[in-house]
C-alpha cells in the first residue's frame, strides 16, 4: 500500500501570530509540524504497521510545500515513522491560498506514481480553512471522506466514522481515496531514539514547481483566488468591569449586560 500524508510547517500556536510585508503574509519564523497533521501521520502508520510495514511494501510518504525551513516538518515525520519525504520548495509558492496550494499538491502527488490513499489532517492550524482536502480530492479525481474520527481499510474499501453532535455515520469509499482525520482519530506516537537515527537514512526528495509541471503564475499571490487587502494588529485587551456586591450586584450585572446589548 502506498500512502501519502500531507504535513505542513505552521507557526507554533504557543506564540502570537503575525503578518509581515506589504502582502500580509504569515510570519513563519517560529514554526513546527502542524499538530493536526500528526493525527494523519499516525493513521497512515497504523495502516502500514498492520500490513507488515515498509518491509512488506507499505510506504508512507510525508509531503509538504514551502520554503527550505519547511523541510523540518518532513524530517520530523520521518523520525516518527514515515518511509520517505517529498518537499516542494519554490519561492513562487509564497502567498498561495487554499486553491493554489491544492493545485501544487495534486501535481506533487502525481509525481509519486500510483497512490492508494491520501491522508490529511482535518485542518491546518494556521489557515484553518479545512477545504484543501476536498479541493485536492477533486483535482485528483478521488472519492473523499472528510472529518473521519476512525479509519479502517479492508481490501480495496476504506471505512471511516464521522461523528456529529447528535449522530455518528459510517462512510465507505473505494481505493484510491482521500481521507481527512480529526484529532479524535488516534493518539499520535512520538519520535524515539531509534526512529531519529533511522530518519537520517531515509530519502527526502526536493522538487521545484517546474519539476512537478506547475507554472509559477498558477500559485503564489498571482495564482490565488483570494487576496488579503488589509490587516491590523488585534487590539490590546482592556480592563474588565468589576462588580462589587453591596446587596445590588444582581441589578448592576443586569444593567451592564443591557448596556452591552447582551440582553
Amino acid at each position: 500500500m502506498n500512502i501519502v500524508v500531507l504535513v505542513k510547517y505552521v507557526p507554533d500556536t504557543q506564540f502570537d501570530r503575525h503578518l509581515t510585508g506589504e502582502n500580509h503574509l504569515l510570519d513563519r519564523s517560529e514554526s513546527i509540524l502542524s499538530e493536526m497533521d500528526e493525527y494523519a501521520l499516525e493513521a497512515a502508520l497504523v495502516l502500514s504497521d498492520a500490513r507488515g510495514g515498509a518491509k512488506a511494501g507499505n510506504n508512507v510518504t510525508a509531503l509538504t510545500l514551502g520554503p527550505a525551513a519547511a523541510a523540518a516538518a518532513v524530517k520530523k515525520s520521518l523520525q516518527i515513522g514515515a518511509t520517505a519525504g517529498l518537499h516542494i520548495s519554490d519561492d513562487a509558492l509564497a502567498g498561495s491560498d487554499a486553491s493554489a496550494t491544492s493545485l501544487a499538491l495534486a501535481a506533487a502527488i502525481r509525481t509519486l506514481g500510483p497512490v492508494d490513499l491520501v491522508i490529511t489532517g482535518m485542518a491546518s492550524t494556521d489557515g484553518e480553512t479545512s477545504i484543501v482536502p476536498a479541493q485536492l480530492a477533486a483535482r485528483l479525481g478521488l472519492p473523499q471522506v472528510t472529518f473521519a474520527s476512525s479509519l479502517e481499510v479492508e481490501g480495496t474499501t476504506v471505512t471511516a466514522r464521522r461523528d456529529g453532535d447528535d449522530v455518528s455515520e459510517e462512510i465507505q469509499a473505494t481505493l484510491p481515496a482521500l481521507v481527512s482525520v480529526t484529532d479524535q482519530a488516534n493518539e499520535p506516537r512520538y519520535p524515539n531514539f531509534k526512529g531519529i537515527l533511522a530518519a537520517k537514512k531515509k530519502k527526502v526528495t526536493t522538487l521545484s514547481l517546474a519539476e512537478i509541471g506547475v507554472p509559477a503564475d498558477a500559485v503564489g499571490l498571482a495564482g490565488s483566488k483570494t487576496t488579503v487587502t488589509a490587516a491590523a494588529e488585534r487590539p490590546a485587551r482592556t480592563a474588565g468591569v468589576i462588580i462589587t456586591d453591596s446587596g445590588d450586584a444582581g441589578i448592576q450585572l443586569v444593567d451592564f449586560l443591557a448596556a452591552q446589548k447582551l440582553i
